[in-house]
């Protein structure tokens, strides 16, 4: 069984994994992105990744910090706010991140890998697992779940993940867990969440985002009271239920003109929780629950802990489906500034490295696209486009709007001779072939002269013997799949 990275888990699923990661340099530079877990012999993963920074502390260190500073407003993430803690991040706080299940609103993606593993933005996937560099500051570990006399079942969802692994985290010296999702993009700097958390005194702190009136009701909406802390919860409300859950969101440090606009915040599913908190939700108060987000969150509330919101005003998606991923990956071509940008020289987003050579362009014509590492393009026409590593594209093709997620290993000529004589087609994009508005998945052989058009507008359509669906409009090519010369989608 493999599992690497960064990676989410949810309620469901067979068999899974759990992640124990210990970042690099610090909290600080640590970006999130879904990456990481693959799959064996069908079987789900399902990833938890716990992450302690540098040294251990003692105790008694811990007892002898700073007072803490109380601030009734949650500091946003910003470039311009700065961040003082003591202990720091990188000796005080291990990271959790929960790795995705059975991901069946992005399937056929997930039809071979778990939901998190699946390649996004043409070079990305997974951790290294030597991640630490030659400090050895880092480590990513996989805690796989597992069935035992005490417990039989599997992970039953997030806090039940956590809870079956309170064993191994609590052995760790640290102050605060902090949770995180593996299926979403955004760049978040966790010690200003962390920072805000011990402004406030807080036992949880849940990270937000604002909402204007039309997203609001397709997410689970939070309400809070003058100084940030979280009085009510409220799931995917409509009509009176959602004009009740209006905040005040200048409280959390949004500007009068756009507090206006955005009314509303809504959970992101992350969270920094102390220690002890989570000990005692998980094994005293609440042993029967098994998620964070519909049944712990609330509970602590409702049992009158302190739980405050934390205002992240930034890039987020969750890519949980076919359109939402198809869109994040396309965003990050836009112009003249893309939705999410990988090139940020204070934030890096981490991945496997791979050691492949530059990419061949050999007379093609390539306009607003990203192109991955180890891709061969030959005198073919790429717009809009995010082309994944090692893909090849032969002569006369035209790709429009459109990801491809590359391959896993490169044909040899041997291996392209021995396919052509037996009529076969090799992996990649064929002569002549005309593809828009489509995802091709790793390894795909497509044909000569195929036309992946969806010129009927077809929006769902389940093709999975012939090697794609429909989603959204979007056709989906699926791994390892044979569309044949002159085929029609």
């Amino acid at each position: 069984m493999a599992a690497t990275g960064v990676v989410k888990l949810s309620p469901s699923s067979t068999s899974t994994a759990a992640t124990s990661f210990k970042h690099v340099e610090d909290v600080k530079s640590f970006t999130r992105l879904s990456f990481a877990a693959s799959n064996v012999a069908g079987e789900k993963l399902m990833s938890l990744t716990g992450v302690q920074l540098q040294r251990r502390r003692s105790a008694t260190e811990f007892d002898n910090r700073s007072p803490l500073i109380v601030s009734p407003k949650a500091v946003s993430d910003s470039q311009n706010s700065q961040t003082c803690l003591d202990p720091d991040a990188s000796r005080s706080v291990l990271g959790v991140i929960l790795g995705g299940g059975a991901g069946t609103r992005l399937y056929p993606l997930t039809k071979k890998r778990a939901k998190p593993a699946v390649p996004l933005g043409a070079n990305y996937r997974a951790y290294a697992s030597n991640m630490g560099g030659y400090k050895n500051e880092g480590f990513v570990e996989v805690l796989a779940a597992q069935q035992s006399p005490e417990n039989p079942n599997w992970f039953q969802g997030t806090a039940d993940a956590v809870r079956q692994y309170l064993w191994l985290f609590e052995e760790h010296n640290v102050l605060e867990f902090l949770i995180l999702a593996g299926d979403h993009l955004y760049r978040m700097d966790y010690e200003r969440f962390i920072q805000a958390h011990r402004e406030t005194d807080a036992d949880i702190t849940v990270a937000a985002l604002p909402m204007d009136e039309k997203r609001a009701t397709a997410f689970g909406l939070m309400k809070i009271d003058e100084e940030g802390r979280i009085v009510e919860f409220a799931e995917k409300p409509k009509g009176e239920q959602l004009k009740a859950m209006k905040v005040d969101t200048t409280i959390l440090g949004l500007d009068d003109e756009r507090a206006k606009d955005m009314p509303y915040i809504a959970s992101m599913g992350i969270y920094v929780v102390s220690k002890d908190v989570m000990i005692n939700l998980l094994r005293d108060q609440f042993p029967g629950a098994n998620d964070f987000g519909s049944e712990v969150i609330p509970g602590a509330t409702s049992i009158g802990l302190r739980v405050q919101a934390y205002l992240f005003d930034g890039y987020w998606e969750d890519i949980g489906t076919i359109e939402a991923f198809y869109n994040a990956n396309l965003g990050i071509t836009k112009k003249p500034i893309p939705d999410f940008s990988f090139y940020d020289r204070s934030a890096p987003i981490y991945t496997q490295p791979r050691y492949l050579p530059p990419s061949k362009m050999l007379d093609a014509d390539v306009t607003d696209s990203v192109i991955g590492e180890g891709c061969v393009i030959k005198n073919c026409k790429i717009h809009h486009s995010v082309v994944g590593l090692r893909s090849c594209i032969s002569e006369g093709a035209i790709i429009e709007d459109s990801l491809l997620m590359g391959a896993d290993y490169y044909e040899t000529d041997a291996d392209r001779t021995f396919l052509a004589a037996k009529g076969g087609i090799p992996i990649g994009i064929g002569k002549s072939t005309h593809i828009k508005r489509a995802i091709i998945d790793k390894n795909a052989r497509i044909g000569d002269n195929v036309k992946i058009l969806n010129g009927d507008n077809v929006q769902e359509a389940a093709r999975e013997t012939e090697g794609y669906f429909i989603k959204s409009g979007i056709v989906t090519v699926i791994k390892d799949a044979f569309i044949p010369s002159g085929s029609v989608i």
